[in-house]
């Protein structure tokens, strides 16, 4: 059944009865023991992969493929983190870049799944994941009442990745993401985004914010003209990461 479920990647009571010849009851007794060995999640009407657990296997996968760029970045941005200090770090591949890395204690709050699961295993830091409905795409949780507990913190600084950085602002690709890095931005002390060169080429269609409320930028290179014009006009400081090579 589960060579047929990773084929397939999700069966109905029915499909499990046509390919197995079994009544119903003995096709929901085989999908509650394998929902209870984890090895499938119930869906209406049947099973599926373990989609998020899946996810987080492939992410870490993909952490061994990260550009040098981000991972400089993510290492220059750790220069910033002190010990015991409270943080939000958002949903970024640049960001779980620098988490990787981290050494210090600290308080660590995230609506990223890939932030808190990169974190579960680190005993120094404690790690607060808001809730809410999970965005699949970009791999994190959105909710009003988060929104309604981060209005009730004061972050030391948040540390946000970015879809896009144009010369009008910081985007965001999901219309939360954005919402809800404007207003951690708002109860941070300092704002630092982290970001390599290709974001400049992206465009991306929700603002969170301008340049002046953004206090540091780390990337890889530096802006083009237009960008680094309005960066330095609004008064954000620019931190370049240098690479090994």
């Amino acid at each position: 059944m589960l060579d047929n479920l990773q084929k397939a990647r999700s069966l109905s009571v029915a499909d499990i009865c046509r390919l197995y010849g079994v009544s119903r009851d003995t096709a929901r007794r085989d999908i509650v023991k394998l929902t209870e060995q984890g090895a499938a999640i119930r869906t209406h009407g049947g099973i599926a992969l373990p989609d998020i657990k899946n996810q987080i296997l492939a992410y870490r996968e993909r952490l061994q493929a990260y550009s040098e760029e981000k991972i400089q970045i993510g290492a220059k941005a750790l220069s910033l983190i002190k010990d015991n200090g409270c943080y939000f770090f958002n949903a970024s591949t640049t960001i779980s870049c620098m988490v990787r890395q981290m050494k210090v204690s600290a308080n660590i709050f995230t609506q990223s799944l890939d932030v808190a699961e990169l974190l579960s295993g680190d005993a120094q830091s404690s790690v607060h994941l808001f809730g809410g409905t999970f965005h699949q795409r970009n791999r994190f949780f959105f909710s009003v009442d988060s929104i309604k507990q981060i209005e009730r913190i004061h972050f030391d600084a948040a540390f946000l990745g970015a879809a896009a950085l144009t010369d009008d602002g910081i985007y965001y690709e999901d219309e939360e993401d954005a919402l809800l890095s404007r207003i951690v931005s708002d109860r941070s002390d300092s704002t630092i985004i982290l970001a390599d060169h290709k974001k400049y080429e992206q465009m991306s269609r929700f603002k969170a914010f301008d340049w002046k409320a953004a206090d540091i930028l780390i990337t890889d290179r530096q802006p083009p003209e237009k960008v680094d014009t309005a960066r330095e006009m609004q008064g954000t400081n620019l931190l370049l990461a240098e690479s090994d090579s």
